[in-house]
């Protein structure tokens, strides 16, 4: 256990020290050809900020996997190399349909892509992930389901990916957010997948977190006068949240373990991302419900609510993640006890009594202030 605790730590370092090199190249290159973000008035930055840091992503992830693995096979051979094989075509496909959302996204933070056609490339990496075998087959007791049939399992692992996926773009909208909320499920995931005896699921897991550390430390803390400030952007949004699900999903497969036994395994894989879905829903209805397209962005996210109450945009980061912490480790613990139908519909009153609570604060607050603060 100890070369496999090793194994996740050098993962996480390669990732680290590779993004953290790659990140400021991009930084350069993007002010040097003045590749910016555009500002509209829905945007909250000011200055010109790079959109271009999830390209330092995949490639950062990818080889600080491979490398680990190919050093562990190389110096201790057939003593592990069953625990990687049973997860080489899973990987194969994870990695194919993670290709198709870096360059998507790519193309979209270059030249833009309509989002019909974005939308036609995560039905094409969902479908990948069908077929890697790493799908969604027992609901453990959600709705009261268990095993469902093979068609139902394909149908839904492929809905799932592009609501994760899209969810975590959505939910992109002030300093750290993505980054931050993707770095804690990573985190959880490492660990969980690590006793599990999912290891290659955990170095996964780890890659992704060291991945977005110095991101984050870029994107919140960068300065943009100083051209030290970058976005993810669709390329980095995409990419994470297609390794998100495909750990979220992996966690339904971590067999009849002990761990398994002892928590629900949706609710373990579920509840690293219950803001983004959340989220993305009730952003969704509220487009619907005023008569607006609901694949066009605006500002009418949870971070937008906490801004419209006057907070910044580091203390509305702060009071998120923590939020996300907070449902992971309730859900995880209430998960021993209690059907994990109640501990979503559980999660959802509390989310939807919150943002009510928002929604009057900000009423009373523009009440005094004469004007529109939320949309």
């Amino acid at each position: 256990m100890d070369s496999w605790i090793l194994n996740d730590i050098i993962t996480f370092f390669v990732s680290l020290f590779l993004a953290g090199i790659i990140i400021p190249q991009i930084l350069l290159i993007a002010f040097r050809k003045k590749l910016f973000d555009e500002i509209d008035d829905r945007k909250i930055h000011k200055g010109v900020v790079p959109r271009l840091g999830g390209i330092a992503f995949f490639p950062s992830i990818l080889f600080s996997f491979a490398i680990v693995v190919g050093f562990t096979l190389k110096y201790h051979g057939w003593e592990v190399a069953g625990i990687y094989f049973e997860n080489t075509v899973p990987f194969y496909f994870m990695i194919c349909a993670v290709l198709l959302m870096f360059l998507v996204g790519i193309a979209d933070d270059l030249i833009g892509v309509r989002y019909m056609a974005k939308f036609a490339v995560q039905i094409l990496a969902s479908i990948l992930i069908v077929f890697s075998g790493v799908y969604i087959d027992n609901f453990f007791g959600l709705f009261w389901i268990h095993d469902i049939y093979n068609w139902i399992g394909w149908i839904v692992t492929a809905f799932m990916v592009v609501y994760v996926v899209n969810a975590i773009n959505l939910i992109d909208g002030i300093d750290g957010l993505a980054s931050g909320l993707s770095t804690v499920a990573f985190v959880f995931y490492a660990i969980i997948f690590f006793f599990a005896g999912k290891y290659s699921y955990s170095m996964l897991a780890a890659a992704g977190a060291g991945t977005l550390l110095p991101f984050f430390y870029y994107n919140v803390f960068g300065q943009a006068n100083k051209q030290k400030k970058i976005f993810m952007g669709d390329t980095g949004a995409l990419t994470t949240g297609m390794i998100l699900i495909f750990c979220a999903i992996g966690m339904l497969h971590i067999g009849d373990i002990p761990l398994a036994e002892d928590y629900n395994p949706v609710i373990l894989g579920i509840s690293p991302l219950i803001i983004p879905l959340f989220d993305v829903v009730r952003v969704y209805i509220h487009r619907v419900v005023r008569h607006h397209n609901p694949f066009l962005p605006d500002k009418s996210h949870i971070h937008h609510k906490l801004l419209a109450l006057g907070l910044n945009q580091r203390i509305a980061l702060t009071i998120i993640m923590l939020w996300s912490m907070f449902f992971i480790v309730i859900n995880m613990l209430l998960s021993e006890f209690i059907n994990p139908t109640f501990i979503i519909l559980a999660d959802l009153a509390i989310w939807t009594g919150v943002n009510f609570g928002l929604s009057k604060a900000i009423a009373n607050r523009e009440s005094k202030l004469g004007k529109t603060l939320f949309e």
